[in-house]
Formats: C-alpha cells, sequence, structure tokens
C-alpha cells in the first residue's frame, strides 16, 4: 500500500499548507473592508456579503464534503477543494465589482469546504496512536496561527501593497501545494463503489443555511423581518432546525448516511463535539470586543491592533506541538484543562490591563498567558475526539467536528453583537437625550431618533456606507450643530 512508503509528517506539511490558507481566510479580509468598498465603489451591505458568503458557503458544506472524502478519497478531495480554492482566490483579486467579488467568495468557500475536513481524516489514517497528538498539535498550531494572523497579515498588505494581494498571495502557495498533493499524499480510497445520500445532503445543506444564515444576519436585521420578504430570522433559525431534525431521522434509515450516527456512540467523540463548539464561542466572544476596543478606544490602526495580539498567535503555535505531543503521554483531558484555564486567565488579565491609555506593551504578557492556553486547546480536544474513529469514518467526524466549530464561533459572534448593539442602542440614546437640549426645541425629537436609528444601521458616513441619514430639511446651521455634537 502506498501508505506504507509515505513519510507522514511530510504528508501534514502539504496538510497544513492548504488548511493555513482556508483558515487564513477566514480573518485576513476583515481589515481590507474599508480598502475594497474605495476601490469598488460598493455599498456597506454587499461589501458585508464579502464576508459572509464565505463563512456561510463554508460553514453549510463542511459535513458534505467530509462524507464525501470518506466515499472518494481524501486526497482526491483534498486537490478538488485545494484548486477550487486557488481559482477563486486569483478571482477574487480579479474582481472588477461587488457582485463578482461575491461569487468569487462563494466559490472560495466550497473549496475551503471541501478541503478542511480532509485534512483531519488524511492525518487519522497516515498516523499511528501514539503520534496523532503531535500531529493534531500542529494542526491545532497552524489553525491558531491562521486564525489570529488573518488581521496582521492583512493589515500589511492593504497597508503596503493592495487589498487584490490578500488573494493573489494564495495562487502560488496553492499551486506548489497542488503539485506536492499528487507527489507526496497516498491515495486512500477503500476501492469499493458508493452511492450518493442526495436527500440526505439536500436536507443538511438546507438546515445548516438557514442556521447559520440566521446567525450571521441576524444582527442586520435586528433579529425581525427580513426585508419585505415577510419571513423573520427566528422563523429562518427555526425552520433550519426542522430541517436538522428531519435529516437525523432520515439518516437513521441509510445504508451509507451522510452522517454515520453511530459515530457519537463513541462519548470521546460526542463530547469534545460539544466541547469545539464552547470553545470557539468563548473564544468568538472573547475576540471580537477586543479588537473593536484596540480600533474603536484605543485607535490602533488594523495592523497595529493585530501586531499587538500576535504574540497571542506565536505563543500558540509554538506551544500546540507540545500540547499534542503530552497529550498522547499524560492524556489528552488533562492537557486540554490547562489550556482552557490559561486561555481564560489570559483574557481576564486582558481585560484588566484595557484602558484608555492602554499601549501595547500592556497586552504582551495576557496575549502570551491566552496564547499558552489556546496552543493546550485545539490539539487535545482533536485527539479526544479522534482517538476512536475509524479510518472508513474519518471524513464524516472530521467534517462534524469542523462545523460544530463553526456553529459554535457564528453562535458567539451573533451573541457578542447582539450584546454590543443593545449597547449601543441604549448609550447613544442617553447620549442623544443629554445633549438634545443644545438644539432648537422643533428639531430634538429628530435628533434622538436619528441617533437611535444608528445603533441599526450607521450614519451615513464615507463612500459606499448606506445606512441612517440625518432628517431631511434641517437648516444648515441645524445641520452643522448636528455634527458637533455627533
Amino acid at each position: 500500500m502506498a501508505q506504507a512508503r509515505t513519510n507522514p509528517w511530510l504528508v501534514l506539511v502539504v496538510l497544513t499548507s492548504g488548511f493555513f490558507m482556508i483558515l487564513l481566510d477566514t480573518t485576513i479580509v476583515n481589515v481590507a473592508i474599508p480598502a475594497m468598498s474605495a476601490g469598488l465603489n460598493t455599498t456597506l451591505d454587499q461589501i458585508l456579503w464579502v464576508l459572509n458568503a464565505y463563512i456561510l458557503t463554508y460553514a453549510v458544506l463542511l459535513i458534505t464534503a467530509g462524507r464525501l472524502g470518506d466515499l472518494y478519497g481524501q486526497r482526491n478531495l483534498f486537490a478538488i477543494g485545494l484548486f477550487i480554492f486557488t481559482v477563486a482566490s486569483a478571482l477574487c483579486g480579479f474582481s472588477q465589482n461587488a457582485n463578482e467579488l461575491i461569487a468569487a467568495r462563494i466559490l472560495q468557500g466550497i473549496g475551503g469546504a471541501v478541503l478542511t475536513p480532509q485534512t483531519l481524516a488524511i492525518i487519522t489514517t497516515l498516523f499511528p496512536p501514539e503520534r496523532r497528538g503531535a500531529a493534531f498539535g500542529i494542526w491545532g498550531g497552524v489553525a491558531g496561527l491562521a486564525t489570529i494572523a488573518g488581521p496582521t497579515v492583512g493589515g500589511a498588505i492593504v497597508t503596503y501593497i493592495s487589498w487584490q494581494w490578500i488573494f493573489f498571495v494564495n495562487v502560488p502557495i496553492g499551486i506548489v501545494a497542488l503539485i506536492a498533493t499528487f507527489a507526496i499524499i497516498p491515495d486512500l480510497r477503500s476501492g469499493r463503489r458508493h452511492g450518493w445520500d442526495v436527500f440526505g445532503i439536500v436536507l443538511s445543506t438546507a438546515g445548516l443555511f438557514s442556521i447559520v444564515f440566521g446567525l450571521i444576519e441576524g444582527q442586520r436585521y435586528n433579529w425581525g423581518e427580513i426585508g419585505s420578504y415577510g419571513v423573520t430570522i427566528p422563523e429562518v433559525i427555526i425552520a433550519g432546525a426542522a430541517f436538522i431534525a428531519l435529516f437525523l431521522v432520515w439518516e437513521r434509515f441509510q445504508a451509507e448516511p451522510l452522517v454515520p450516527l453511530s459515530l457519537f456512540r463513541d462519548r470521546n467523540f460526542a463530547v469534545a463535539n460539544w466541547v469545539a463548539a464552547a470553545i470557539s464561542f468563548g473564544m468568538l466572544s472573547l475576540f471580537l470586543p477586543i479588537v473593536i476596543y484596540l480600533q474603536s478606544v484605543r485607535g490602533f490602526s488594523a495592523l497595529t491592533a493585530g501586531l499587538t495580539l500576535a504574540p497571542m498567535s506565536l505563543t500558540s503555535m509554538f506551544t500546540a506541538p507540545f500540547a499534542g505531543r503530552y497529550a498522547d503521554k499524560v492524556g489528552a483531558k488533562y492537557i486540554l484543562t490547562t489550556g482552557i484555564s490559561l486561555f481564560t486567565v489570559g483574557f481576564v488579565w486582558i481585560t484588566y490591563v484595557a484602558g484608555p491609555d492602554s499601549t501595547w506593551i500592556n497586552f504582551l504578557a495576557p496575549a502570551i498567558v491566552a496564547g499558552a492556553g489556546m496552543g493546550m486547546t485545539f490539539a487535545p480536544m482533536t485527539t479526544v475526539a479522534m482517538r476512536n474513529i475509524s479510518p472508513q469514518m474519518s471524513g464524516a467526524a472530521s467534517g462534524i467536528l469542523n462545523t460544530t466549530r463553526q456553529l459554535g464561533a457564528a453562535i458567539g459572534s451573533a451573541v457578542v453583537g447582539a450584546l454590543l448593539q443593545n449597547h449601543l442602542a441604549t448609550t447613544l440614546h442617553d447620549q442623544a437625550v443629554s445633549h438634545a437640549g443644545a438644539l432648537p426645541e422643533a428639531f430634538r425629537a429628530q435628533f434622538v431618533a436619528a441617533f437611535s436609528s444608528v445603533s441599526s444601521n450607521g450614519f451615513q458616513i464615507g463612500t459606499g456606507q448606506n445606512g441612517a441619514k440625518l432628517p431631511a430639511g434641517l437648516p444648515p446651521a441645524v445641520q452643522h450643530q448636528i455634527s458637533l455634537l455627533a
């Protein structure tokens, strides 16, 4: 078998190269939004879909892609995903308008979803149990590095080159990785024909799409009606949950199910999925306010904010391989518990030192502690989840694990976004009421109403934004006074 002649560590290099690109693109685009908006002369709603189209497509297709890897070969699916992602990256860079960019980002999401679950599946198949922890540690280190390095790398590229190059940089990496895929990674197909669970794919896709769409777009629509469609965000999420419930019932009676429910009979796998969702929820819940604080309160540029958090990603990258190795020796649950504790201590420390005059040096030590904790979290969690999974089920298991991580992150982002939005609405309303006395009485109510709407839509300030405007018909003197108060 080709597997016996393969150096699994070389395979791991190829796998993590592709995986790094995929995860990097989930965060690298954030810092390029102003540049893309100006360069493409687009609206804020359109440019936000440049972010959401990728995340939505990526999260929805992970389970399907993972199972397809089991059925048709993980190397083949990895190569297909890598090819799609590389071509889509070039198309993103060449996009001339927002619609072209959104379409290319959807294609990127498809490529990323096809590639990602194959990485864990191939590691599970090629590495013996006693070495999987170390391999998962490197995999987890790359995951942590890519997630946090995105704003730093993106900020540098946008600042010194152009926003197009956050996509073009993927092309040479993708080409080299694609060549290496066929040269190094063995063909791991089982050799027998399989059928397609088409109805299962439809149900799971519809369910995950509805849930993730609702979580991503809930804040935008104030968790109410979606435009003029007569459907509310809660109804979309409930419909998604119903699709998933129907999907699970359907899967029980399939000879070759998309999601083998027998996987959840393994207690380690079932618990690890809950832990994965909780960790992703917690990390997104903490990262989002910190990034907003650094850029909005401290006035850091995107690059400076990214560099401030860079010690966290670097520490995570160096800690993860050791955590994975020792997870094999002393037990993954002990390393995982220590990692979660350190991450919590680090972020509590960050909130303690975060003040109106804090500099990057104040965040150095707590960022290192949090990074060490993060590095000690992903590898043991993955080791626990995949420990008892057979190679024939590794793709499906990997797809499920990555999907639960994405759902946890989406829920965390939605919850924090809703809390921040509610806090912003209350604060702006109170501030508007306190300052309205400086205006003529006839315009005070309009002033308060305009500021209250900012929490939902934002003022129209700058190219491409389409938020709330100042009330029409205001005298120039009053408009000037409002601008001073704002």
